[in-house]
């Protein structure tokens, strides 16, 4: 049995080690890409898909390595997850994550404390969020319910597939969000695009659930 409190950290510091590659991945493509933008979203994608599955797979074991506020609130939903612990998880995700973003800027030297300045905002975006959030949840749900021992895999590609067929380049987190309009680099967002990237998020994460016990019923008993 792990311990509550270790659960608790391995979230805290899974989600901060996925900004850290997220943000610190875009400032060094940003870099290095030469005013190539394709490029540098290339090279922002490739790290965050990968570390992923590396995550997963370390932290998997002691806390389901959800990192993500949509999935911890989903298995709370589908009366997987105790609430209580699951908004724990959600706290942890969300400090994580902010540690990650500023644990980035000291590596590659820049001021610890920013605010972003790229607006994403719109009707498109919005719902690239939703279709992000909806996908790899449902990946998610339907690897644990099939092929548990396939869902690092699944997530770190839909991930890195996801960059690029979303208009959004596929946030699909609430956490990520919130700590990406903390960094005004290539992986940022203003924090006034914040609220309706959440909200997407959300929905698209509900519909995800609503599908997921349609498509796979009475098959979730294997992850409480």
């Amino acid at each position: 049995m792990v311990s509550f409190g270790r659960r608790i950290f391995s979230e805290w510091l899974g989600t901060a080690f996925l900004l850290a590659a997220v943000v610190g991945s875009g400032i060094m493509a940003e870099r290095l890409a030469g005013g190539n933008v394709a490029l540098a979203l290339l090279c922002n994608t490739i790290p965050t898909g990968a570390i992923l599955v590396v995550l997963i797979l370390v932290f998997g074991p002691l806390s389901g390595a959800h990192f993500n506020p949509v999935v911890s609130l989903a298995f709370a939903l589908r009366s997987e997850l105790p609430w209580a612990i699951a908004t724990s998880y959600v706290a942890a995700q969300v400090g994580g994550a902010i540690a990650g973003v500023w644990l980035a800027h000291l590596m590659f030297e820049l001021p610890v404390w920013q605010l972003s300045t790229t607006a994403r905002v719109g009707w498109g975006q919005w719902t690239a969020e939703a279709i992000a959030a909806f996908g790899l949840l449902l990946t998610i749900l339907g690897c644990v319910a099939r092929t548990p021992a396939a869902t690092p895999y699944a997530v770190g590609l839909y991930i890195t597939s996801a960059y690029w067929f979303t208009a959004s380049t596929s946030f699909a987190n609430p956490a990520v969000t919130i700590a990406r309009s903390l960094s005004n680099s290539f992986a940022g967002i203003a924090p006034g695009g914040v609220p309706a990237f959440i909200a997407a998020q959300l929905i698209g994460g509900g519909i995800a659930v609503l599908l997921g016990g349609w498509l796979y019923p009475g098959q979730f008993d294997r992850i409480k």
